[in-house]
């Protein structure tokens, strides 16, 4: 019994997952599935997993389903938003939006959550994560559209909110939420 739980244990399920997600990303590369590609993609999944071993990652917190499905939602719908706003500055008569660089405080301490978070901010187009300070849990960010106050703070609106869905969907608590300041 003691053998099995070892065996099933959490490291050696995740490393297993790694190992089929390897895999199966070596079958897509050749393109068809055989057996021999299949046993390639497993000797070369594990040559990658003991040469090149990825570091321990510490997870805190539970994972909440109902929040993340809402993060999903307002992911895809600033994502439609600012798509349309991308095509209507491009098609528009006038001048190019007043683009730049605003900073943003967040509250979470999780490396994995700022991960997921930053992830999520370079898919919304019309921003791209310029930098972020691990230590003071900082990032910089452009944004095309800081020409007045009411997309300064529209943005910051929207990063509040996945900053809250992910917190409320993976980890235990958060530290306040900072203040932030509208720098026109």
């Amino acid at each position: 019994m003691t053998r099995l739980r070892l065996a099933l244990s959490r490291d050696n399920i995740h490393r297993l997952g790694v190992l089929a997600w390897l895999t199966v990303v070596w079958v897509a590369l050749w393109g068809q599935i055989s057996p021999a590609n299949v046993l390639a993609g497993l000797a070369v999944g594990t040559v990658i997993m003991v040469a090149l071993p990825l570091p321990r990652i510490p997870v805190r917190g539970r994972l909440r389903i109902w929040p993340l499905l809402k993060l999903l939602g307002v992911s895809v719908y600033s994502a439609i938003e600012s798509s349309l706003q991308l095509a209507w500055f491009a098609l528009r008569p006038g001048p190019a939006p007043v683009s730049g660089v605003l900073e943003v405080q967040f509250a979470f301490r999780s490396d994995f959550v700022m991960v997921l978070c930053t992830n999520l901010l370079n898919l919304i187009p019309g921003t791209m994560v310029l930098e972020i300070d691990r230590e003071r849990c900082v990032a910089y960010v452009h944004v095309i559209d800081v020409s007045s106050d009411k997309a300064v703070t529209s943005f910051y609106r929207t990063i509040r909110q996945i900053e809250a869905l992910l917190i409320a969907g993976l980890e235990n608590r958060a530290t306040p939420l900072p203040t932030q300041e509208v720098k026109p």
